[in-house]
């Protein structure tokens, strides 16, 4: 997936991600007892091989197909994932399928680490045939049935073989959305690139077939992909160009829009699906679903989408569920609902009406149109400016003086953009009122803090939590990055010497498009 797009949807989900929260590492592990000398058999917990530097090559000549779990005993997400990964061992045990499911103790094992490049918990690889050169990375949701179903695809065949109509048929009446490749050639280049597309869309099932029988019940002459679902129109063909064959990121970019819902409602199950679309327009409808005159409007919503199939991605947004996240972010109140906003998840701009109208297929096509021909400007979203922003030895910054106060030429100014859910912001907290306490009688001096949750600003875009720069006083606007220690001394190093600190290792920092990402665990935690 493009790493520009999954900061939208997540940011529905989040605050952040563009429609943030990971724990930091503990103190160094004890240092291992010293190696025996014989050559050990791996232990077992739960269904899980538990590997070290010692066991690992005897799991690979043992296991011809071995996932490793890399774990950290104080991870947050490594303690969700585990019943999940169990779970999943337990169901391959049960298919008797030719896999094997294992964990190692990443901080304990650093030499294992290095080699396979783990720089965040957990992260799953998975080897074959006992190589350990190239292990694939395991990328998917972190749930037992996908990562199961993930490992059954790459040890068995991605797609079911169908030999009849009614082989087909049973298969489409099974699953919401099923996806075959009718081919007349099974051997093919264009199968195997099916075949590998096939191995990672967790969530669409997939066959194909060669039967001329098959072609002819559905009214194909040629080899044509085609997804079948249970909603909407019901069928979407993808022909294969004879000349230039199968292209992956073509039929990836279509299965994907065509297994979505013309309308889709924003919750936790949807929101990974909506942000992996690749459409970079997002149309949201912010309905009260609890109202009848509410739940009217999602007719004609439904009605404005097909135009749009794959250029915006219609989206419902019920006011009256927990979605007051989804809310802020857009700078909405839960009474402001009906509306409509439009966000482009690359650009990260956000669109609302002009005026007021009712809501009707025209009217949200209209608004649609008038984006993308450049007559609705977007808008930034802003607090009011408190009374007593300049009263506190930290000054409060929001979208509407930040200018102001930030390319002061005779201060120096000394933001820290935050978001109020933030740990690590929340950690250096006092230390950033100290320094303000510090300095609170230098004139030239202004240390501020901006909620960048509630606060965008034109000049630049805050990626990460918490985000320190400096404004030396001067007419050229220059900001200067801070990305040294967070503490006391070293801030007030920093500002004495006006900006210039030799670069020391960089605290942590939660991402904005990862911190409270729509996952069931979030993101990986930092070594």
């Amino acid at each position: 997936m493009d790493d520009r797009l999954l900061p939208v949807l997540l940011l529905l989900l989040g605050v952040s991600g563009p429609w943030g929260q990971g724990q930091e590492p503990e103190a160094p592990s004890e240092a291992l007892p010293e190696e025996s000398t014989g050559e050990e058999a791996p232990k077992e917990d739960d269904g899980i091989l538990v590997l070290s530097n010692r066991t690992l090559s005897l799991a690979l000549q043992e296991h011809s197909a071995l996932m490793v779990e890399f774990y950290a005993p104080w991870c947050g997400h490594c303690k969700a994932l585990a019943p999940e990964y169990s779970k999943a061992a337990a169901l391959l045990a049960a298919e008797s399928a030719a896999v094997t499911l294992a964990k190692v103790d990443g901080p304990a094992e650093p030499e294992l680490t290095k080699e396979f490049g783990v720089v965040g918990y957990p992260t799953l690889k998975f080897f074959q045939n006992g190589n350990r050169t190239n292990p694939e990375e395991y990328l998917g949701p972190k749930k037992a049935e996908s990562i199961a179903e993930w490992l059954r695809r790459r040890v068995g065949s991605s797609a079911t073989r169908l030999e009849s109509e009614e082989d087909v048929q049973a298969l489409i009446d099974k699953w919401d959305v099923v996806v075959i490749g009718f081919f007349k050639d099974l051997q093919e280049e264009d199968v195997a690139t099916f075949l590998a597309l096939a191995k990672d869309a967790l969530d669409m099932t997939f066959g194909l077939t060669d039967q001329p029988q098959v072609f002819q019940k559905f009214g194909l002459a040629k080899d044509t992909v085609v997804l079948f679902k249970k909603f909407d129109e019901g069928r979407a063909d993808f022909p294969v160009d004879k000349e230039t064959g199968l292209d992956l990121g073509n039929l990836s970019r279509f299965l994907i829009t065509h297994s979505m819902h013309l309308v889709t409602e924003f919750n936790s199950q949807t929101s990974p699906k909506i942000f992996a679309a690749k459409i970079l327009n997002h149309l949201l409808l912010f309905v009260n679903q609890t109202l009848a005159e509410h739940r009217e409007l999602l007719t004609a919503f439904r009605e404005a989408a097909p135009q749009f199939r794959g250029q915006v991605l219609f989206v419902t947004v019920d006011v009256a569920a927990d979605n007051s996240h989804v809310l802020n972010y857009f700078g909405l109140k839960t009474e402001e609902a009906p509306t409509l906003r439009l966000i482009n998840i690359e650009t990260k701009k956000k669109y609302a009406p002009t005026g007021v109208a009712p809501i009707t297929a025209l009217s949200v096509a209209a608004f649609c149109q008038a984006v993308f021909h450049g007559e609705i400007k977007p808008y930034l979203l802003s607090q009011e400016i408190p009374p007593d922003w300049d009263q506190r030895p930290v000054k409060t910054l929001v979208s509407k003086n930040f200018e102001q106060v930030a390319f002061d030429e005779t201060k120096n100014v000394f933001v820290k953009f935050y978001a109020p859910w933030c740990s690590h912001c929340k950690e250096m907290a006092p230390a950033w009122e100290a320094l303000a306490e510090k300095y609170r009688d230098r004139e030239d001096i202004v240390i501020a803090e901006l909620d960048a949750t509630a606060n965008e600003l034109e000049a630049f875009t805050v990626h990460g939590y918490p985000t320190l720069k400096f404004f030396p006083a001067g007419p050229d606007r220059k900001v200067i990055d801070y990305k040294s220690t967070r503490d006391l001394e070293t801030f007030s190093k920093f500002l004495d010497s006006g900006g210039d600190l030799p670069e020391e290792p960089k605290e942590p920092v939660i991402s904005a498009s990862e911190a409270q990402a729509n996952s069931t665990l979030g993101p990986k935690e930092e070594l």
